[in-house]
């Protein structure tokens, strides 16, 4: 499995708009035919404001993901809208540890 995470720092007051353009990708993403993701949202403290995360199958599953994305003018205007919202935007990619304890 591989998870994909992304991590949104509002610029100051942008918070709300930042929650708000990502849900609109995760709609977007849904009409691309791809997996919505799940949006998690600051709850004080230290990090991120908004942070979505998205499960992956296998590496085709995600890179398949990738390029979906990358061939839709749509999502590059999304990005574009949210790069203007953010002050910093981080994106982790991990695999899952599946040795055994």
């Amino acid at each position: 499995m591989i998870m994909e995470a992304t991590n949104y720092f509002a610029k100051d007051g942008m918070a709300d708009a930042v929650l708000e353009r990502r849900r609109e990708g995760s709609r977007l993403r849904a009409r691309l035919g791809l997996p919505a993701g799940r949006i998690f949202v600051n709850q004080g403290g230290q990090g991120p404001d908004v942070r979505w995360e998205c499960a992956f199958a296998d590496e085709a599953a995600f890179q398949a993901d990738l390029a979906a994305r990358d061939a839709s003018p749509e999502f590059a205007a999304q990005r574009r809208e949210m790069g203007a919202l953010t002050q910093r935007f981080e994106r982790h990619v991990f695999t899952l540890d599946e040795t055994p304890l």
